[in-house]
C-alpha cells in the first residue's frame, strides 16, 4: 500500500487530539501533517510535545498557519511558522486534507468550559 500524505487542518486550539490523529497516520506508514490555524497553540502537555516530537521522528511534521511571528511558537516543540500562501502549495500535493475541529466561537464559554 502506497503512503498517503494527511494534512490536518486544527482550527480551534481545543481540539489538539488532531495532533494525535496524525500521530496514529504516522505509525501506520502515513505522513501526518497537523496544522495548528490562526496562531491557536493548545496547551502543550508534556505527553503532547512528546506526540509533536515523535511525528518528527516518523518524518512528519507539525505546522503553524497564522502565528504572528515565530517567536510566538512554543518553545522546546518542533513545530514550523508557515505562511498561508506556503501552506496552499505544500497541500497541493496532499492526498487527503481534513478540517478538524469547530471554529472559534464568538461568545464567551462557561467558566467550567474556559479552558
Amino acid at each position: 500500500m502506497e503512503s498517503l500524505k494527511v494534512y490536518i487542518l486544527i482550527a480551534n486550539r481545543t481540539y489538539n487530539d488532531g495532533i494525535r490523529s496524525a500521530l496514529g497516520l504516522a505509525v501506520e506508514n502515513h505522513y501526518g501533517y497537523p496544522v495548528i490555524m490562526n496562531g491557536e497553540f493548545p496547551k502543550l502537555s508534556e505527553y503532547m510535545a512528546e506526540n509533536i516530537a515523535w511525528i518528527a521522528d516518523m518524518e512528519g511534521e507539525v505546522l503553524s498557519c497564522g502565528a504572528e511571528a515565530p517567536t510566538d511558537l512554543p518553545e522546546d516543540v518542533e513545530m514550523t511558522n508557515i505562511d498561508l500562501e506556503a501552506l496552499g502549495e505544500r497541500m497541493r500535493d496532499a492526498d487527503f486534507i481534513i478540517p478538524y475541529g469547530l471554529p472559534k466561537q464568538t461568545n464567551e464559554p462557561p467558566p467550567a468550559c474556559a479552558e
